[in-house]
């Protein structure tokens, strides 16, 4: 399933890139599952991507937790979160 996935301050930092379309295997259910997925490509994936980091996701601009359905052709989004002052 061909996917944009659009990475966002310290994410884009570390990867070098602002988004990518890829082609996530099918097997990939869920935000979370293709986060991890994501995360296996290289170094730089893992580091920025891997389960130490605390990260947001969204799924075409609306925050999803990691268990959100994973759907064919939908944005996807990474980024830190957020604070405030």
């Amino acid at each position: 399933m061909q996917t944009t996935i659009r990475y966002f301050a310290s994410v884009r930092e570390a990867l070098g890139t602002s988004s990518e379309t890829l082609d996530l295997p099918d097997t990939l259910r869920t935000l979370g599952e293709a986060r991890a997925w994501l995360a296996q490509r290289s170094e730089r994936h893992a580091e920025a991507l891997g389960p130490q980091r605390s990260l947001r996701m969204a799924c075409d601009h609306v925050m999803a937790p990691a268990e959100a359905s994973l759907v064919p052709g939908r944005e996807l989004a990474f980024f830190p979160p957020v604070t405030g002052g």
